[in-house]
C-alpha cells in the first residue's frame, strides 16, 4: 500500500463498542501491509498515562470542566508530540480511541464551556492539527450504559472508578447530543451505526476508510 499514513479517531459515549473495533481495523490494516499504531486519550504517554489516572479514577479530586480541559491538553500535546506526529512521519498510521472531538463534547458541550471555547485552547495548543477522519459510533446513551454494566457484571475486576461513566443519564444524553451536533455536517466525520451486532459494525468501518483512502480491506 502506498497511501500515506493517516491519523483516525474513534468517537462516542460510553459503552459504544469503539476499543474492539480498533483493534479488529488494526488487524485489518496490517494484513494489507500498513504499519499501524494504536493509542488512547486521556493518554499514550508515560505522563499523559498518568493524568488520566489522576483526571478520571480518583474519586475525592472533584475537578472542575476547565481544570479537566487543561489537563486533558497537558496531556494531549505530549500525545501529540511524542507519538503521533512521530509515528505518522515513519508513515505508521496512528489508531487513537478518543482526541480532541471528546473534549469538545465532555467539556464543550456537555460541561457547558462551550465548544468555541475549547477549540480556543485547541488552537493555542496543537494549532489546527487534527485527524484525518474520525468515526462517530452512533449508540443511544441508554444501550451504551447497559452494554457497560453487562461488562462489568461479566468481568467485575476490570471495573474501576471512572469520573465520566459514574455521571447521570441526563449526563451521557448530552454527550450523545454532543457528537451528533459535533458530527452534523463535518466531512471528517463518519458516523458508525453502533447498536448492532458485531459483525455488522465493523464493514462499515472498512467500507468508509475505503472509500476514503482508496484501500482494499
Amino acid at each position: 500500500m502506498k497511501t500515506s499514513a493517516k491519523f483516525i479517531s474513534f468517537e462516542g459515549g460510553e459503552g459504544a463498542g469503539k476499543t474492539t473495533q480498533i483493534h479488529l481495523l488494526e488487524k485489518a490494516l496490517k494484513a494489507v501491509g500498513i504499519s499501524v499504531l494504536v493509542t488512547r486519550e486521556p493518554g499514550g504517554t508515560v505522563g499523559a498515562e498518568l493524568l488520566r489516572n489522576i483526571l478520571q479514577h480518583h474519586k475525592e479530586a472533584h475537578w472542575d470542566a476547565i481544570s479537566q480541559l487543561l489537563i486533558l491538553y497537558a496531556g494531549r500535546h505530549d500525545h501529540v508530540e511524542k507519538v503521533i506526529k512521530p509515528a505518522l512521519a515513519r508513515n505508521i498510521w496512528v489508531l487513537c480511541d478518543r482526541f480532541a472531538d471528546s473534549s469538545m463534547v465532555y467539556q464543550g458541550y456537555a460541561q457547558g464551556l462551550g465548544v468555541e471555547f475549547v477549540k480556543t485552547i485547541h488552537e493555542a495548543v496543537l494549532h489546527n492539527f487534527q485527524p484525518d477522519l474520525t468515526f462517530f459510533f452512533d449508540i443511544p446513551p441508554e444501550r451504551g450504559l447497559k452494554r457497560l454494566r453487562e461488562r462489568y457484571e461479566s468481568s467485575p475486576e476490570s471495573q474501576k472508578y471512572d469520573c465520566f461513566e459514574d455521571q447521570n443519564l441526563e449526563f451521557h444524553r448530552k454527550i450523545y447530543q454532543g457528537f451528533k451536533a459535533l458530527s452534523h455536517n463535518n466531512k471528517r466525520f463518519v458516523n458508525i451505526q453502533a447498536d448492532l451486532p458485531l459483525d455488522q459494525v465493523s464493514p462499515q468501518i472498512f467500507r468508509a476508510l475505503s472509500e476514503r483512502f482508496h484501500l482494499t480491506l
